[in-house]
């Protein structure tokens, strides 16, 4: 029986965050059951996660620059939103989803958003402070309104030390809410 993922083309956006690792974990995940899979990180993301480890889990060079004539002739941010199938940023930080849930566009992620035209999915992780944030909260909503699905976060122990809701959804999860999603476009 094929995968729900063979043949799929999944863009996975990494923001920053110590979640980023688990984005590594998803990557890997999609890939062994058949997904194409390009990643784009952004600038601060790359100070968690080495472009190096998903390229090498992809199979694919990692996009990060807005510009790259050579790759993209007609912008990184348009040819990779048409290529999707879904979109999937994980971890999404609190920056990013104020991006997201306002249109701002000032890197490759938050731009190839904009032109995403497929489903868009969106793994919160940050601090529990954060999270309860009405800000945040507000971000989420918006996004959630304008169609993006949001994989919510767990609760337990966090980078920071503490215990409470903001850790990102484990790599499974994230992987059967993608599934799910693509189970519905043909």
């Amino acid at each position: 029986m094929a995968s729900s993922f063979e043949g799929r083309e999944i863009v996975l956006g990494v923001s920053a965050g110590v979640a980023a690792y688990k984005a590594a974990a998803l990557t890997s995940l999609l890939v062994q059951q058949g997904a194409g899979v390009t990643a784009v990180l952004t600038p601060r993301a790359r100070r968690f996660v080495g472009a190096a480890t998903f390229a090498a889990l992809t199979g694919r060079p990692v996009a990060s620059r807005s510009f790259d004539p050579a790759a993209f002739p007609l912008g990184a941010h348009i040819e990779l939103a048409a290529r999707a199938d879904v979109v999937v940023v994980a971890p999404a930080s609190a920056d990013l989803l104020a991006k997201a849930a306002t249109g701002a566009a000032n890197d490759l992620l938050s731009t190839l958003l904009l032109c995403a035209e497929c489903p868009v999915l969106f793994a919160p992780a940050m601090n529990a402070a954060m999270w309860a944030h009405p800000a945040v909260q507000r971000n989420v909503a918006q996004l959630a309104a304008d169609g993006a699905t949001i994989v919510a976060p767990g609760t337990g122990w966090l980078s920071c030390r503490r215990q409470g809701a903001g850790r990102m959804a484990e790599p499974e999860e994230i992987a059967l809410v993608i599934g799910t999603t693509l189970a519905g476009r043909t």
